[in-house]
């Protein structure tokens, strides 16, 4: 029952005058209703608790999750200061050059 007022009449009836209910049903789901309306109604204290600890709750996770994409990173960055030394030779002088061989033209048969 969504009407508090509608509620707190049915529930009123259904306590004073038993034998005058039409349909118990409706007491019944008048009872549960009520219920549920005390259940909602929630201690400050406890809700500022409770919000406290899923704060700490989110800020451990958030920790953990950057602690291991902090440990991929390391393990995929690569360092160019600790990579091995590769020699890297001069370019051949011209004289030090080998001729380049000559360009066969494909399109021709060869003549003999």
């Amino acid at each position: 029952m969504e009407d508090r007022v509608t509620l707190d009449g049915v529930l009123m009836k259904c306590d004073q005058e038993p034998s005058k209910v039409r349909n118990p049903a409706d007491c019944e789901n008048a009872r549960i209703a009520n219920e549920r309306l005390a259940n909602q109604r929630v201690d400050p204290a406890v809700e500022k608790r409770r919000e406290a600890d899923f704060e700490k709750a989110r800020e451990q996770r958030r920790l953990a999750q950057e602690k291991l994409r902090e440990e991929q990173e390391a393990r995929t960055k690569v360092d160019a200061y600790t990579l091995p030394l590769v020699p890297v030779e001069p370019a051949a002088s011209a004289k030090d050059a080998v001729p380049a061989a000559p360009a066969v033209n494909s399109s021709r048969p060869p003549t003999t």
